[in-house]
């Protein structure tokens, strides 16, 4: 079905971009957690996205994506009042949210924030004491701080050049509040494999629930291909049907980084050859 651009923002310039799309179809049944696939016209890419945010009463989703290669680029030149080719979803399983007060910590970095911010806010209506920890390599490239204040109850932000936040990566700051916090009842990570391996990494000592929304390599979105399958507790599942959300603490990820790079030097001769420029 196809999805009409209600609005388009730009971001970080030439990077990220933001869309607001009329999918009254998806909005009603999005949940935190769930992702849609979408295609900027008849032959193109399947694109997988996280749904950044739903409102069901206006009809839309919103999404965020990384410029990256011939098909963000194909999507990027879009512009409000525009379709997508079509849109799928919402797919895969939604967050599992229990109501309760107990803290939750949501770590987002790069345009995982965006991501991120749906579960966040999930969490929150949930009754939950949500603190957000978000990152990125500077202030400007820090994305969805301010929809994030709106519901949680402390924000953490850290940038690797100290110009916003404590200097360092999201893991320190993650780090110093669960020093400091005992009752953390759940950790979940959205965004770069290694971010969420380092975060999996940093809670499995504290004994922490932690989780992860892996968005790998997909093409159908419904568990028949298997493209997206993954190694979790030494069992293949399938991110688009089983996940996308798995335990931070069984997922295998030295396999997931190897499968996510196998097609690069395919996606790099694409994007070259359609003569995609980042300008």
């Amino acid at each position: 079905m196809a999805a009409r651009i209600i609005r388009k923002e730009v971001l970080i310039p030439g990077q990220t971009t933001k869309l607001v799309l009329d999918a009254p179809h998806v909005a009603a049944k999005a949940k935190p957690g769930n992702f849609v696939i979408l295609r900027v016209h008849g032959k193109g890419e399947r694109v997988p996205l996280t749904i950044a945010d739903a409102d069901p009463q206006q009809g839309t989703i919103t999404l965020v994506y990384l410029v990256l290669g011939k098909s963000t680029w194909l999507l990027n030149q879009l512009e409000e009042g525009q379709e997508l080719n079509d849109l799928c979803g919402p797919l895969g399983r939604p967050t599992h949210i229990e109501p309760g007060p107990e803290p939750v910590v949501c770590v987002g970095g790069g345009t995982g924030i965006a991501a991120m911010h749906h579960i966040a806010k999930g969490f929150a209506r949930a009754g939950h004491e949500v603190v957000s920890v978000i990152g990125a390599r500077a202030k400007d490239l820090l994305l969805f701080e301010n929809e994030l204040r709106a519901f949680s109850h402390e924000i953490l932000v850290a940038t690797n050049d100290g110009s916003h936040g404590i200097k360092g990566f999201v893991t320190d700051a993650l780090r110093d509040y669960l020093d400091a916090h005992k009752n953390v009842a759940e950790v979940v990570a959205v965004g770069p494999v290694p971010m969420m391996e380092a975060v999996a990494n940093l809670t499995r000592p504290y004994g922490v629930k932690t989780t992860v929304s892996l968005n790998s390599i997909m093409i159908d979105g419904i568990g028949m291909c298997g493209a997206c399958r993954v190694n979790v507790g030494g069992k293949i599942q399938f991110a688009c049907v089983d996940g996308p959300e798995f335990d931070g603490h069984q997922v295998d990820f030295v396999e997931l980084r190897e499968r996510l790079s196998a097609y690069k030097p395919h996606e790099l001769k694409s994007y070259q050859e359609c003569g995609c420029s980042h300008g």
